[in-house]
């Protein structure tokens, strides 16, 4: 299922990202990536970093299969050869995936492409990469990337005012800290361990999806 520009931005405002480091005894990444999506999530990502790549492309095609049904764009974290062996919308890399690599032609014009930038020169060449949104951040101190350095709001909004694109906030967000991003220009945020990690993932989401609405006047 291909995606215009204006679907790609509604569909940014509670964009999910997978960590099963979170499940909990019995559950499943499937069964709790179909309640977040129930609840609230518009967008997801499966980034699992430690699954070896038989078992991600497994999980991948699943989550094609569960994101169809709810109409909820999917993207796949890193690897485009998964990406496009499973069916999903897209893919989604970081800046050193983009240097020396034309992502955007390996997957054609038709699929998502996402792009993270910490900074407005990263911003501007993941816009002249063909990236279709940029991930932004990370906008508060966060524990779930290790190597994700922190910007602050106005950086964040500097990036914003630079881009055409759609932009996600990304990086220690949280439902009390959420309303920090009114005014920034985001059109929506990504999210990990604020669901994932939540004793009830699908409510996490769907009080995560009210406050963005919210926050960023999107109701």
């Amino acid at each position: 299922m291909s995606y215009t520009r204006d679907e790609i931005r509604s569909a940014m405002l509670l964009y999910a990202i997978t960590d099963q480091r979170w499940l909990k005894p019995g559950q499943s990444l499937l069964e709790v990536c179909r309640d977040v999506l129930e609840h609230g999530a518009t967008f997801l990502q499966i980034r699992e970093k430690d699954l070896d790549p038989g078992d991600f492309e497994r999980e991948a095609e699943a989550m094609r299969r569960l994101c169809k049904a709810h109409r909820v764009p999917f993207v796949v974290n890193d690897s485009v050869e998964i990406a496009l062996a499973c069916g999903a919308d897209g893919v989604h890399v970081g800046q050193s995936d983009i240097r020396g690599r034309d992502i955007r032609a390996l997957i054609g014009p038709e699929r998502i492409l996402g792009i993270s930038a910490g900074t407005v020169e990263e911003a501007v060449a993941a816009e002249k990469a063909g990236a279709d949104y940029i991930g932004v951040g990370a906008v508060f101190a966060t524990g779930t990337k290790a190597d994700a350095d922190y910007i602050g709001l106005d950086a964040f909004r500097a990036i914003r005012e630079s881009v055409s694109i759609p932009v996600v906030a990304i990086g220690g967000i949280t439902a009390e800290n959420l309303r920090e991003l009114a005014g920034s220009g985001a059109d929506g945020v990504a999210v990990v361990s604020a669901i994932f990690a939540a004793p009830d993932p699908g409510a996490a989401a769907a009080e995560l999806l009210a406050l963005t609405k919210e926050t960023l006047g999107r109701g």
